[in-house]
């Protein structure tokens, strides 16, 4: 069967081609009554304007954008995105909006997309994640003209609104928990550093940790796999100043956290404590569960698709402070070893 045209709908509904692109443009030109007619003809043969005809007429594609910049194996594995993705497809699927996807794979081919999206009309808007210090996508989005809401910041954003959480303070929380512990040799095993996100927290343990005299306090930089995490993991534990605690920047690097310490023959919690953050399905089932920093990452997901479909309509939106992730402790965290406390005491 061929792929029903405009004049097939013009045809059946007894009007003009032109009448038909009034309906379906929700332009005037065309009673309601007619309106509604070629609406239904057009659901029932199947019909829908294409993406040239909508940039021609200035339709909207009821569609918004989101493009990742990271190898498409870690996204599979990393149940952070999944989880921001369920949320968006939710707020979207309740007003007949779509979601179009795309993963590329550096920043200049993310700038391209926007173009050429924005020039066909394919997108009404866009979701930005992964900010960066300095992000080179702000300015274009900007210039363009494209809608768009950044899922971060609440700096770096330029003009465009955001939502986003309070990392620092959950940072500073969760390190203050494990001294509360006893630990005092407290390492971080960190994510991009490019991330504007990662740069803040950085930021937090090393203010936190210089109050609390924590002097052996380390980051190290990863890139959110299991594998580079493991690979961080590894020199940490084998270190001369071995840490007590170690706070990873996402899940996934956790678990493999975890799995390093006992190849190494530690026992979580006695040897060392390990916290994750974005706290899912997976820190509760390895053994011990994982204590976790957590948030309804579908609700964030959900707050900014919302916040995009309002600027979208043209309402006035601003930047949204979402809920601050909070630690929930579970069996990988505890005091530090005994030998260490006494160490700590004299």
């Amino acid at each position: 069967m061929k792929r029903p045209t405009i004049a097939d709908v013009a045809r059946r509904a007894g009007v003009s081609k032109g009448a038909v692109s009034y309906a379906l443009n929700g332009q005037p030109g065309v009673s309601e009554a007619t309106r509604q007619r070629i609406l239904a003809i057009a659901a029932e043969i199947g019909f829908n304007p294409s993406s040239a005809a909508r940039a021609l007429s200035g339709a909207t594609a009821r569609a918004i954008g989101l493009i990742l910049a990271r190898p498409a194996r870690t996204l599979g594995i990393e149940p952070f995105f999944m989880e921001l993705i369920s949320g968006v497809e939710a707020e979207l699927s309740a007003r007949s909006y779509a979601l179009t996807l795309q993963v590329v794979a550096d920043q200049s081919a993310e700038i391209a997309v926007y173009r050429r999206w924005w020039g066909e009309r394919r997108v009404d808007g866009v979701l930005v994640c992964d900010l960066r210090t300095d992000d080179g996508r702000v300015p274009v989005l900007e210039e363009l003209g494209l809608p768009a809401v950044v899922v971060g910041g609440p700096t770096g954003t330029g003009g465009l609104p955001s939502v986003w959480s309070n990392d620092a303070a959950a940072l500073v929380e969760t390190v203050e928990y494990l001294y509360a512990l006893g630990h005092r040799r407290i390492a971080r095993v960190g994510g991009l550093p490019e991330l504007q996100h990662t740069a803040i927290r950085t930021q937090a343990f090393t203010e936190v940790c210089r109050r609390l005299g924590l002097a052996d306090a380390v980051t190290a930089s990863s890139d959110y796999t299991g594998e580079e995490g493991a690979r961080a993991t590894r020199r940490l534990l084998s270190s001369r100043v071995r840490p007590t605690a170690v706070i990873y920047d996402n899940d996934v690097m956790a678990i493999a956290g975890l799995s390093v310490a006992q190849e190494m023959g530690l026992v979580v919690p006695a040897d060392l404590s390990i916290v994750a953050w974005d706290d899912s399905p997976l820190c509760r089932l390895v053994h011990p569960p994982l204590t976790a920093l957590g948030r309804d990452i579908p609700a964030y997901g959900a707050h900014a698709a919302r916040q995009l479909l309002q600027l979208i309509e043209g309402a006035p939106t601003v930047g949204l402070e979402d809920e601050t992730p909070h630690l929930t402790p579970r069996g990988s965290t505890g005091p530090p070893p005994p030998d260490e406390a006494v160490k700590q005491s004299r």
